[in-house]
């Protein structure tokens, strides 16, 4: 009798449902909080769902794949918001998304679309395009970069055709149509870009 009741709860524990690949979000959600409770980019969340940005509402279900949800782990002390480490975290978020004229999401996105989602991370809204970040915030020089910067080249015989962020270390985060995706790269020590900036915009105080 004894075997026949652990061969009962072995069944049970056998037959228990597979984890939902669908998850509700709750109040307080934000993207990058469930694409982490799932151990994925929020890049891969957003293109698992076909978002064009980050903005989730509560109720929206989304599809996470079915993949287990990580134990919670206790927050870490947030780093200073100008630091190196804390602008390029925000960009990182979103590398790898493949380049598309006039895209805004994870279907493909450029450089003034890529700004503008890094950007919305850091509690800043931009304006869609280049030529109109340019004249956010106040001009800072070259020498004077610090992370979180919008950097403006013109790569198209006009002004501010192309933006990118600079993170620190002599690198800047940007769309790169070359390349094909949303990148980290150097700045002054490339050629391309060093012979195509026109300048730099501080938008975070």
């Amino acid at each position: 009798m004894k075997a026949f009741r652990v061969l009962l709860i072995a069944a049970a524990l056998g037959s228990a449902p597979a984890l939902a690949a669908t998850y509700t979000v709750k109040a307080g959600d934000t993207l990058s909080k469930i694409a982490s409770m799932y151990r994925m980019e929020p890049a891969q969340l957003m293109q698992l769902n076909g978002l064009r940005s980050t903005t989730i509402q509560v109720g929206q279900k989304l599809n996470v794949g079915g993949t287990a949800p990580t134990t919670a782990a206790a927050p870490a002390a947030p780093a200073a918001p100008r630091s190196s480490a804390y602008v390029r975290a925000a960009a990182s978020r979103f590398l790898g998304i493949r380049y598309a004229l006039g895209g805004t999401g994870g279907r493909g996105i450029d450089c003034s679309g890529y700004t503008a989602l890094v950007f919305r991370q850091l509690g800043i809204n931009l304006p869609r395009t280049a030529a109109a970040q340019w004249r956010m915030g106040y001009a800072v020089s070259s020498r004077n970069l610090m992370p979180g910067d919008l950097v403006f080249f013109n790569t198209t015989g006009r002004v501010a055709s192309h933006v990118g962020i600079y993170v620190g270390d002599g690198l800047m985060a940007n769309a790169n149509s070359y390349q094909g995706r949303t990148v980290i790269e150097p700045l002054f020590s490339n050629p391309y870009w060093a012979s195509r900036y026109i300048g730099a915009r501080r938008v975070l105080s």
